[in-house]
């Protein structure tokens, strides 16, 4: 018994993802990324020659060891950094529908 052939779904022609605009504000990190980023070095000496996987498990691993008060200084970080993000996001925006009034 032969199997049966599936056609695979691309997308139609003529519709294509709006490009990024690069002046977009970067989105805030979470806590874990900041965590991350302080932590990736040490992992990296204390495990010399461990592949990039490996740290990314080595970092979620420490992360969910880590107790509310040893979080408490990441989340406040990853707060702060989602307030920069909506403050520049809102004045993007206003500058954009100024341009498209003035147009």
């Amino acid at each position: 018994m032969p199997k049966e052939k599936t056609t695979r779904k691309t997308k139609p022609r003529g519709t294509e993802r709006r490009k990024k605009d690069p002046n977009a504000p970067k989105r805030g990190l979470s806590a874990y990324m900041f965590f991350a980023n302080d932590n990736r070095e040490k992992v990296r000496e204390e495990n010399p020659g461990i592949s990039f996987g490996q740290v990314g498990k080595m970092l979620g691993e420490r992360w969910k060891a880590l107790s509310d008060t040893d979080r408490r200084p990441y989340e406040e970080k990853a707060a702060a950094d989602k307030k920069r993000y909506e403050d520049e996001k809102a004045s993007y925006n206003a500058a954009a529908e100024e341009d498209e009034e003035s147009s």
